[in-house]
Parts: C-alpha cells; structure tokens; sequence
C-alpha cells in the first residue's frame, strides 16, 4: 500500500503542476519555485513530516521535497545556534544534492555538445 500511495502522491504533485503550466502563463522555473515554496511551508508546520510518514519516499522524490530539506534544516539549527543555525542548517541537509547537481552538470557539459 505504501508504494501505491508513493506513486499517487507523485503523481498528484505532477498533475497539479501540469493544470497550472497549461492554465496559465507561468513558465516551468515559476511552477518549480512555488514547489519548493509549498513544500518549505508544509515543513514549517510540521505538514509535510506528516505525509512522508504516510507517503513513504513518494514525498522525499518531488521538488516539494527540496523545500522540506532546507527549512527542516534550518529549523532544527536554529534550535541549536539561533539565527546564525538558520543560514547554516538550511544548507546542511541538501548540500550534498546542490554539490552533485553542479559537479555533474559540469561534467555533462564537457561530454555533451549543444544542439543550437
């Protein structure tokens, strides 16, 4: 059951995603922002931990995910460290995603040559 709710909640978040980009004139990079945005409100109160409880690793694969990670991290350093944990904790959990991101994109572009 938990892997049919992991594929309905990805496929929900992409659903929504596609009425927005074919209802209205916001560009991909817009839907992906208000994403990460919905996903960092649904962290701040304690939402999203609750789906992903429910959901599975269906809830850690969109880019509402990406969200969850910098506010949880801020959240739990600010604890810690106080305003100073706020700017350190956001990039502590999804540094390692942000770094292979840009490693591998260098890489692609040295092997991969553009079409235009």
């Amino acid at each position: 059951m938990l892997f049919i709710n992991s594929f309905l909640f990805c496929g929900f978040i992409c659903l929504i995603s596609q009425i927005i980009l074919d209802n209205t004139k916001l560009t991909p990079g817009h839907i992906t922002s208000i994403l990460v945005v919905v996903g960092a409100f649904l962290d701040t109160f304690s939402i999203y931990d609750k789906i992903i409880v429910h959901v599975g690793g269906g809830a850690l694969v969109p880019i509402t995910s990406f969200g969850h990670s910098l506010i949880h991290g801020a959240l739990a350093e600010a604890n810690s460290f106080g305003f100073m944990g706020i700017l350190v904790g956001m990039f502590d959990l999804t540094a390692a995603g942000i770094t292979s991101a840009i490693i591998f994109s260098f890489i692609f572009s040295l092997i991969f040559k553009p079409k235009n």
